[in-house]
């Protein structure tokens, strides 16, 4: 097995099993659940879903997300109003463009809402799985490069480096940039029992020098990581002097809202 990022090998790293509720029934039919690791770069990937049949992972998701719907308080979801917010501060001080955007793989559009009523910022949404005949929907035929692409909790999700690319490939080539909100740390830990495991639709666990390399591979140069909104901005080559800007942002706020580095972010060290 070779890594999506790097292509060095992945060796076993540690096996799960769901086996207690709400999730034993739906990895019932899937069992045991073995993750690998890539030797170079970190990357952990689970090899039994990279191998299930599409019809068992498509219901698998199926099941997840319409446990999600109804029982949404059990699970923690991406920080909505944060991550308007930062959209908001990041529009206002020129560093992304809020009116050239979307939202990748933007489900029922929580997001999207929120912006909207308490920033007036419109946000398109484009789903592969949610069809709406709302406008705020974007069909695939109509997708086009944009400015800003954003993408909520997807990174833990893709099993496959085309799809990771497929995303990328919407992101303008002159000043564009890709918005991340997962779980990225400094190592995977060989823990059954990590949280970030617990949905039985997480897969895919990014660390920093995996992330950073796929970054540099699609073209970004620098980057910004907002704690509050639990997200990362990655920002292809241009002339703005996006440090200074942070820097600006923080001042008025009195606070490390934002954090600057070129190159990846490795701001979380822990797991």
């Amino acid at each position: 097995m070779k890594c999506l990022i790097c292509k060095a090998d992945m060796i076993y790293a540690f096996s799960k099993k769901y086996d207690s509720d709400p999730y034993k029934n739906m990895m019932k039919e899937i069992g045991k659940v073995e993750y690998f690791r890539c030797i170079n770069c970190g990357l952990t990937i689970s090899k039994t879903h990279s191998e299930l049949k599409k019809e068992i992972w498509e219901r698998l998701n199926y099941d997840f997300h319409h446990y999600l719907e109804n029982n949404g308080t059990d699970i923690n979801q991406p920080p909505y109003q944060e991550q308007a917010l930062m959209l908001k501060i990041l529009s206002e001080n020129g560093i992304i463009d809020a009116k050239n955007i979307i939202d990748y793989a933007g489900g029922y559009g929580s997001l999207s809402k929120v912006i909207k009523k308490y920033f007036d910022i419109d946000l398109p949404i484009y789903d592969p799985y949610v069809q709406s005949g709302s406008n705020k929907y974007v069909q695939k035929k109509d997708l086009v490069k944009y400015k800003t692409v954003l993408n909520s909790a997807l990174f833990e999700h893709l099993l496959a480096r085309k799809s990771f690319d497929e995303i990328n490939s919407l992101v303008s080539e002159c000043g564009g940039a890709l918005l991340i909100h997962t779980r990225i740390c400094e190592n995977v830990p060989n823990d059954p029992d990590w949280f970030y495991l617990n949905p039985p639709v997480h897969t895919t666990f990014h660390t920093n020098k995996s992330m950073d390399l796929l970054m540099k591979q699609w073209g970004y140069v620098e980057s910004i990581y907002c704690l509050p909104a639990r997200s990362w901005v990655l920002l292809k080559e241009n002339d703005l002097n996006i440090e200074k800007r942070v820097n600006l942002i923080n001042s008025e706020l009195q606070t490390e809202y934002l954090v600057y580095k070129s190159g990846f972010v490795d701001y979380w060290k822990g797991s």
